[in-house]
């Protein structure tokens, strides 16, 4: 909601001020169709490269932190929201924690995830799937799952 180009910058600004932790790439950004509840605005979307000492627990608090520092409200599920960032991978790790799922349960059926990971981690292999973000997109169907670049 709101400036949606504006609220990512701002995110991944903070992002580059978290200890420990160095923005080593960040995506373009894309437009992306509303996947889940689709009667709302299209979405902007962006994916970051970090370097960081955090472990990914302590990573996924802080990524809570900014979004509540950028006001985001949780009260709808897929829901028009000011910011939603993720924790889509850590390195190779396999995590299945209450608050935590790594790599991301739904990251290898969303475009809108994949095309601008493929931009920062083009050559990260999926620990589960072993495919990388370009070979999990070509899989996928376009339909229901529009992603313009910006």
């Amino acid at each position: 909601m709101g400036d949606k180009a504006g609220h990512i910058r701002a995110a991944l600004d903070k992002l580059a001020g978290l200890d420990e932790t160095i923005v080593l790439a960040r995506s373009p950004l894309y437009r992306t169709e509303p996947v889940g509840y689709t009667d709302q605005d299209w979405f902007v979307n962006a994916a970051a490269l970090l370097e960081t000492g955090l472990a990914p627990q302590r990573l996924v608090r802080a990524l809570l932190e900014i979004e509540a520092e950028l006001g985001r409200v949780r009260e709808e599920r897929w829901g028009p929201r000011v910011i939603d960032l993720d924790l889509l991978f850590y390195e190779q790790q396999v995590i299945d924690e209450a608050e935590l799922q790594l790599p991301h349960p739904r990251l290898h059926e969303r475009r809108f995830v994949l095309t601008p990971l493929a931009d920062v981690a083009p050559d990260w292999l999926h620990p589960l799937l072993n495919m990388t973000p370009g070979r999990m997109l070509e899989s996928l169907p376009e339909e229901g799952q529009g992603v313009l670049r910006l």
